[in-house]
This record gives structure tokens, C-alpha cells and sequence, in this order.
């Protein structure tokens, strides 16, 4: 009787197992919400983090709909590249550019970034999803329209710099992801699985690789049903999308007096209650990594 139990659960596990086979890693899906597109997010008051600060933004500046997507990314560097706007270090296999330095005080545990060139990309960098042969970089099929990943704060901004745009301020991420209600996450109250990529969400890519599971396509929780995943329309208020999970997002802010640089919006590698809008982490500028990627604003003179 032990043995038949035993071999029931084995064959159920089997059975859960291949399940898993019906859905294969890159999950790219036309979400329908275009990676080139902008939202305004006009001047005024809004309430700021946790304990609901009354924050003034006074000016209108504009945001990317969604993260800076891998296409775009690789469509930049060949770009740049050409134009000497960045290097590739062959010898290292990384792609770096100039950064002028942030000023240095010497305060206790403050870490100096000099003047000279910085790593943007590492070409082997953990979960990058861009190829280089050939003199050209393209991006892994199936990756094209997810977030660009394992880029340092450096290759970041360089980014944004180089079409004349920049990093947003904590400030000005939390105004476009939160708006003015002071709700804590974009949409409202509360987190579903359908809401954001988050830990342990359930989303299509768990299935194939565990809880942590793996980049979803920009846009992709926009009401749409992929696959019999079902998701929920979750914009911020000015119609913003993966604006909390997907990938934390660099902000232009410094640690004060450790030149750390501040990520916001959490990744799917964090708790859904790590991706209320308020929550931020912070890492070195020169750091990257496969859950963390970025988007730009555009402020008007």
C-alpha cells in the first residue's frame, strides 16, 4: 500500500513537472503598447512616499511608457558606437564611456567615482540579452521588446544623455508612478498576480523557471490574456506601464555622501509588497544586473 502511495505522488509530481514544457522561455508577446511612446505628467502638488509628504513638482516634463526595451537599447549602441559617443574594450569585453566624476569629501564610508571611463554594459553581464558579432550588436530573438537589462547606472544615463533626454529624479519617478491620490501602488490599494511581474507572481515565465521566473515584455500588464494568463490593466495614473516590477528602474539621485545611486519600483525578484511606490534601494553606479533596467524623461526649457 506504501508503495502505491509513493508512486502516486511520483506521478503526480511527473505530471506537474511537464506541465512546464508547454510554455518555453524568451516569452515575447505584442502587448500593443509602444516602447516609443511618452506620457505627460504635468507641474503640481502630489503626496511623496511613505508618510504621504506634500511635494511640489513644478514643472511639466514627459516619461517613456515603458522601459528602455532591449531593441532599443542595441539600436543605440550601434548608433554610439559608431559616433565614438562610447567604446568597446575589447580586451575587457565591456562597452565603457567617460563619466566626469562625482566631487569626493572624504566622509566615512563614502565611496569615490573619479573622473575616466566607466563600464556601461558588460558583454558578459548576468541575463544580457544582446549579442555582439560582427562589428553590430543585435538582441537575442525573443528579447527584443523586454526591458534592457544588465546595464550600470552609467550606461544608463549615457543613454538618455545621448538623445538629449535624462534619468528622472526619485521625485519625478514617484510623481509618474504614484500621480496625486497617494495611493500606494499605481493602480490602487492592494497587489494581484495580474497587477506586475513580482516573486512568486505566477505569471507565465514562472512556469519555467521557478518563482523568480524572468523578464516580461514591456507593457505586458494591460488587461490582455496571454496564453490563459490573465492580466489586470495597470497604468499609473498618467498611463505608464511596469513602472513597478519588470526591473527596478536607476534614478539620477545620489546616496548623500556615498555616491550610491537610488533604484526605485522594485523588480521580479521582489515581494508584491516591495512594489508599493514608495519603497527604493540603492546600489553603485558601476553595478548591474539582470532585474534592473531603466527609462528617461524629457523636460521641456
Amino acid at each position: 500500500m506504501k508503495k502505491l502511495f509513493l508512486l502516486l505522488i511520483i506521478v503526480l509530481l511527473l505530471v506537474g513537472c511537464s506541465s512546464s514544457t508547454d510554455v518555453t522561455l524568451p516569452l515575447s508577446y505584442d502587448t500593443g503598447i509602444d516602447p516609443n511612446s511618452w506620457a505627460l505628467i504635468p507641474a503640481g502638488e502630489f503626496l511623496y512616499g511613505q508618510f504621504d509628504e506634500e511635494t511640489m513638482v513644478d514643472y511639466d516634463y514627459q516619461m517613456m511608457v515603458t522601459e528602455v526595451t532591449n531593441q532599443q537599447y542595441a539600436d543605440y549602441l550601434n548608433e554610439a558606437l559608431t559616433a565614438g559617443y562610447i567604446t568597446l574594450d575589447v580586451e575587457k569585453n565591456e562597452i565603457v564611456g567617460y563619466y566626469p566624476g562625482d566631487e569626493f569629501h572624504g566622509y566615512e564610508h563614502e565611496e569615490e567615482i573619479i573622473a575616466g571611463d566607466w563600464v556601461h554594459i558588460p558583454l558578459d553581464g548576468e541575463g544580457l540579452k544582446l549579442v555582439y558579432e560582427n562589428g553590430l550588436f543585435t538582441v537575442i530573438p525573443g528579447y527584443e521588446n523586454h526591458p534592457m537589462v544588465s546595464v550600470s547606472w552609467f550606461g544608463a544615463k549615457a543613454y538618455c544623455e545621448y538623445y538629449s533626454w535624462v534619468l528622472p529624479t526619485e521625485v519625478e519617478w514617484e510623481k509618474a508612478a504614484r500621480g496625486t491620490n497617494g495611493l500606494p501602488y499605481p493602480w490602487g490599494d492592494d497587489i494581484e498576480s495580474g497587477n506586475a511581474n513580482f516573486y512568486s507572481s505566477r505569471d507565465l515565465a514562472e512556469e519555467v523557471n521557478g518563482r523568480q521566473g524572468d523578464t516580461t515584455s514591456v507593457g505586458f500588464y494591460n488587461g490582455m490574456s496571454y496564453d490563459g494568463f490573465q492580466t489586470i490593466d495597470s497604468p499609473s495614473p498618467y498611463g505608464i506601464y511596469d513602472i513597478v516590477g519588470n526591473v527596478e528602474e536607476w534614478t539620477n539621485d545620489v546616496y548623500e555622501n556615498q555616491h550610491y545611486r537610488y533604484l526605485r519600483g522594485g523588480s521580479m525578484m521582489f515581494m508584491g509588497y516591495d512594489l508599493r511606490v514608495w519603497v527604493w534601494n540603492n546600489s553603485g553606479p558601476y553595478y548591474s544586473s539582470q532585474s534592473i533596467g531603466f527609462r528617461c524623461i524629457s523636460v521641456s526649457d
